[in-house]
Formats: C-alpha cells, sequence, structure tokens
C-alpha cells in the first residue's frame, strides 16, 4: 500500500481494524492498563463535582438505560449515556493525563467509551487493552500530522481529536471491518469540534464527555452500515483545509504498529489537578522550598519565564472561581508556597477567598522571555525558569525542562496507585478502593470487563446517590 497524503483514514482503518492483541508489546500495554487506572482514578475523583452531576442528571432525562456502569454512582445506561457521564467526570478535575501528539487529553475519552462498550457486548479485560492502545495510537498519530499549530490557533484538540481515538477503540471492540472502521473515523472527524473558549468553564468537561460520547456514537452507527466521508483529512473542505491551512503530515501514519506513541512522546500523569502548562513551575517551587526551609511569610516575590504556549493557557491572573484556579498559574504557585502543593482540596470557593492566599497570588508575575526560542520550545514544551525573592534579598532560582509525572520524567509506578486510592477512597470507600485497584491491575485477562469490575467502581454499596 502506497503512503500518500491523500489516503490517511484508509491508513488508519485498515491499521486499526487488523491490530490483535499479540501485535502490541508488553510494555505498551502496560502503559495503556497505567492510562486506564489512572483514568478511571480522576473519574471517581471528579464524580463528585457539580459539573459530573450535571451530566449525570442530564444523562438520567435523555439516554436510555443499559448495562454500562456510571463511575461513582449506582446507575446503569447504554454506553453512549454512560461514556458522556464516565468522561465528563475524568475531565472534570483536569486532573487526567496528557499526550503531546496533539497537545490532547486523550485518555479521558478513550477510556469511558471503551469501557462502556466493553460492559454492554461482553469483551474481556485483554480485548480493552488492545482497543484503548489502537485508539489511542490512532488519535496521537493524527495529532502528530496536524502538528501543534492545531492547539496553538485556540483549537481544543481534545474535543477535535478525542472522538476518533474513541471512535476507533469502540470500532475495535465492535469488530469493525476496514470498511466500517473507515466509515466511523469519517463520522467522528466529519462532526468533531472545540475551541479553547471552552477553558475554565463548564463546557470543558462537558465537552469531553460529548467527545467520548461523539465517538462511541460514530463506531455504532458505523457498524450499523451508516456512511462517512472517505477521506474526512485531505477532502477539499475537510479537517486540514478547515484545521491546519491544508498542513497534515500523513508519513506520521507509516509507523503505526512498529512505533508507538503511547511510548514516545509518551503519556504524561498529572500529580496536581491544575494544567499541566503550570506544573514544572510548581516542581521548581516545591524544590526550592524544600531545599532552602524558607516559610511563605518570608516570600516577597515570584517570576515564572515560560514558553508562549503557557501564558496562552493560564491566562487568570486573579482566578474568581476554582475553575479559573486551574488555568492561573499565580494560583499554581501560591498554592504551593501557602500549602505545599495545590490539591483537591484547594479547588474550592472558600480556600479562593483566603486572603493570605490572595495576597500570596498577587506576588507571582508569569512572562516569557527571550529565552524561548524554538529550540527551547521543543525541549521543554511547558518547562519553567523560576525566580524566588524574598524580604531579606535572597534570591533563589531554578529551572526545570518537563514536570515531574510527565513522560519525559515519570513518576514510579507506586505513586501512580497512591494517585488512584487518593481519588478513589472518598467516593468508593477506602475496602472498595482497594478491591478496584486490584481489579484494574488485573485487567489484561481473558475474562469479562463487565465480570471483573462488576460494581466495584459505582460506589453503589453506600456512597454517591443516583440522580
Amino acid at each position: 500500500m502506497s503512503l500518500t497524503p491523500r489516503n490517511p483514514s484508509r491508513l488508519l482503518a485498515e491499521w486499526a481494524s487488523a491490530v490483535r492483541a499479540a501485535d502490541i508489546p508488553d510494555r505498551i500495554r502496560a502503559v495503556a492498563k497505567a492510562c486506564v487506572i489512572d483514568t478511571v482514578g480522576v473519574a471517581l475523583a471528579g464524580a463528585g463535582t457539580p459539573v459530573a452531576g450535571l451530566a449525570r442528571q442530564f444523562a438520567a432525562r435523555n439516554a436510555a438505560a443499559g448495562m454500562s456502569e456510571i463511575w461513582g454512582a449506582p446507575a446503569l445506561l447504554a454506553a453512549v449515556g454512560a461514556a458522556a457521564c464516565n468522561a465528563t467526570a475524568a475531565h472534570a478535575l483536569d486532573f487526567d493525563d496528557n499526550c503531546y501528539a496533539g497537545f490532547v487529553h486523550g485518555s479521558a475519552v478513550i477510556v469511558p467509551a471503551a469501557i462502556a462498550i466493553a460492559q454492554e457486548t461482553g469483551a474481556t479485560g485483554a480485548d480493552l487493552l488492545t482497543a484503548i492502545t489502537v485508539g489511542a495510537e490512532c488519535e496521537y498519530a493524527v495529532g502528530a500530522a496536524a502538528g501543534q499549530d492545531l492547539y496553538d490557533k485556540g483549537w481544543w484538540t481534545t474535543g477535535l481529536l478525542g472522538p476518533i481515538g474513541a471512535c476507533v477503540a469502540a470500532g475495535h471492540l465492535l469488530k469493525l471491518d476496514a470498511r466500517q472502521m473507515r466509515a466511523g473515523i469519517g463520522l467522528a472527524v466529519a462532526g468533531a469540534g472545540g475551541s479553547k473558549s471552552c477553558f475554565a468553564t463548564d463546557a470543558k468537561a462537558l465537552l469531553a464527555g460529548e467527545a467520548s460520547a461523539a465517538g462511541l456514537r460514530a463506531a455504532l452507527l458505523a457498524a450499523s452500515g451508516a456512511s462517512g466521508p472517505d477521506e474526512p483529512f485531505t477532502h477539499r473542505n475537510g479537517f486540514a483545509a478547515l484545521h491546519t491551512d491544508g498542513v497534515f503530515d500523513a508519513a506520521a501514519f507509516a509507523d503505526l504498529g512498529r512505533s508507538w506513541r503511547l511510548e514516545t512522546p509518551g503519556i504524561d500523569i498529572k500529580k496536581f489537578p491544575i494544567c499541566l502548562s503550570s506544573h514544572a513551575a510548581v516542581d521548581v517551587v516545591a524544590d526550592i522550598m524544600a531545599r532552602e526551609g524558607f516559610s511563605a511569610d518570608e516570600v516577597e516575590s515570584v517570576l515564572c519565564d515560560v514558553p508562549p504556549v503557557v501564558v496562552a493557557n493560564l491566562v487568570y491572573a486573579a482566578p474568581a472561581t476554582p475553575r479559573e484556579a486551574q488555568f492561573s498559574m499565580e494560583f499554581a504557585i501560591a498554592a504551593t508556597l501557602c500549602f505545599g502543593a495545590p490539591g483537591v482540596e484547594h479547588l474550592r470557593e472558600e480556600v479562593l477567598a483566603d486572603p493570605d492566599l490572595r495576597a500570596m497570588m498577587a506576588r507571582v508575575r508569569m512572562v516569557s522571555g527571550p529565552m524561548w526560542d524554538a529550540t527551547r520550545r521543543r525541549d521543554a514544551p511547558e518547562g519553567a525558569s523560576v525566580v524566588i525573592s524574598l524580604r531579606d534579598g535572597r534570591n533563589f532560582a531554578g529551572y526545570q525542562t518537563h514536570a515531574l509525572g510527565t513522560a519525559a520524567n515519570p513518576v514510579p509506578p507506586a505513586q501512580l496507585r497512591a494517585k488512584f486510592l487518593s481519588c478513589a477512597e472518598p467516593t468508593l470507600g477506602k475496602p472498595a478502593a482497594h478491591r478496584a485497584l486490584q481489579a484494574l491491575d488485573d485487567l489484561d485477562a481473558e475474562v469479562p470487563v463487565r465480570d471483573l469490575l462488576n460494581t466495584t467502581l459505582t460506589g453503589a454499596q453506600n456512597r454517591m446517590p443516583a440522580e
């Protein structure tokens, strides 16, 4: 098969429909399983947020009943409704993973769609991991083909690319052939959208839910015989023409199944429930404080010099709501100085109104200086150079290219497990959270997903009431 700029949809569909579990190396399956564990964990934490509650209320009124679980709530819905609810919860705290191939939150959209249809169809855990891997690789290949300009233009790539990954993962579980898979991809691409105007509003999490549901819906429609555009990427009115000024490097698909974007550039696992753009600066500040031993009261000012994309993402210098605080360098640094690290417990109105925290935010300044040339932006896409000045005249500086937790600077597996439990225990209770983690640890098995998980993620025993 020749590789030309005019057949990317066919390349994706033929590869995605043909992949089998044995084609995916164990190390890549391990990455996919880590993505599932992290995504389910942050979704359980996010299940208690108001926006996740809104998604469940909407689904209770408008979605069909079915066999797919709503994580953190004792309810069952048809797969599309469950995917929307669980993906909204997964993205509600902005605590979910990220991939630089597309600057996209991939797992929060792909994993809920795949688990929902796996529970409905009786697919095994091994089938599920294969499907999630294939969906992620296809989505990230499109992200790589489109390039970073897509994100820089203001497109919210999670909403724009997420339906592709969700469709391919679901289509793999539905056993779509290459023709059907191509139709599903066409449907997913033609109907997708999303702008970064959604940041710091309920729309961001809700549209992640919609992206998951849209991808799953596209796969189900394709399975029923629906057609979609054969080449949604290169059509004269297609993806590239509308979104990237005609730029679409189909060579990004040439290595599907030989190299893996789950490995390179890899997956960034978040330590904090705030935009990843602030994490490197948070790490620098925490390291300096731990090393030098000063208190927050001694800080006169903090200067964060960061790449332009960080400035573009973190637009709230004086955030008025917890959602705005998640996109605020000033909040991220002030919370680190005042509390040691920004956590879920700090994303509350009363914490944000604390006068000491507000005063500390006013001492933080973010700039993007001349140090961020093209090479440094490539090598440290969300890096940070930080100078902390104390009232006694002392100054401390630090620089970090990649935050701890990113693929280039990964956290140990034990920290991923600890993150899951800290996210899951408030919703499920401690014993159920440990059972859920064990079930997810055992995911890569020839056991039906519905039997393997079996209400461990719903909190049905003693937690959140159904809406």
